[in-house]
């Protein structure tokens, strides 16, 4: 049987309510994706377009070439079974609605009331102004083992396995899309100084392997 461990997401902002969902997650089950679209026709430069010989005409090359955000996908266990035998009250009467109400509310716009509030855009509590009732998607901190991403949720889809005699679902399997949110942000900064590390590491270790 795997190992699992906890993995949150928490949303980035002062929200109402404060969203926040802790899941079992296992890491074989995450999928990162990111790609690049290349120009179609000649790239600039010379007539050949992706023609090079030297390291220093890399740079010409490339510039055909678009870097897309990294993407991911992954699938998280929602199972209410342990805290209905531990007694749990609102697992007894509620199963793992509260988590599903959660991630509903994760992808569904928001607007931003006065002092920075948001709240579901639906709800239609923003404010009379128009700055006061623009709709924006909720930014959110992915959290897994030593990784802390920002990332957009673009896609939820969740499948119900096993209900209450109330109809209310106890166990449930959701598959989640994001993006990776890249900038000038302090969590991509930091994921991005570790990659270079591990690159580095990586680097070393095939140096000395080669060596002896």
């Amino acid at each position: 049987m795997l190992n699992t461990s906890k993995g949150m997401l928490i949303e980035y902002a002062l929200s109402l309510p404060p969203l926040v969902l802790v899941f079992e997650f296992n890491p074989e089950s995450l999928t990162r994706t990111r790609t690049i679209n290349l120009r179609t026709g000649s790239a600039p430069g010379t007539q050949g377009g992706y023609d090079f010989t030297l390291p220093t005409e890399t740079a010409r090359v490339a510039q055909g070439v678009t870097v897309q955000p990294e993407k991911f996908s992954i699938e998280i266990l929602l199972d209410a079974t342990d805290r209905m035998n531990d007694g749990e009250a609102i697992a007894t009467e509620f199963g793992i609605q509260p988590e599903l109400d959660t991630l509903r509310s994760m992808v569904e716009p928001k607007s931003q009331g006065p002092g920075g509030l948001q709240m579901l855009a639906s709800l239609g509590l923003g404010g009379e102004r128009a700055f006061q009732r623009s709709e924006s998607a909720s930014v959110l901190l992915l959290v897994w083992g030593s990784h802390i991403l920002p990332v957009f949720l673009t896609s939820v889809q969740v499948t119900e396995q096993a209900h209450l005699p109330s109809l209310i679902p106890y166990r449930a399997k959701a598959s989640l899309s994001m993006q990776v949110i890249e900038g000038n942000n302090p969590f991509y900064q930091v994921e991005k100084v570790r990659q270079v590390l591990g690159a580095a590491l990586n680097t070393g270790r095939t140096l000395v392997s080669g060596i002896f």
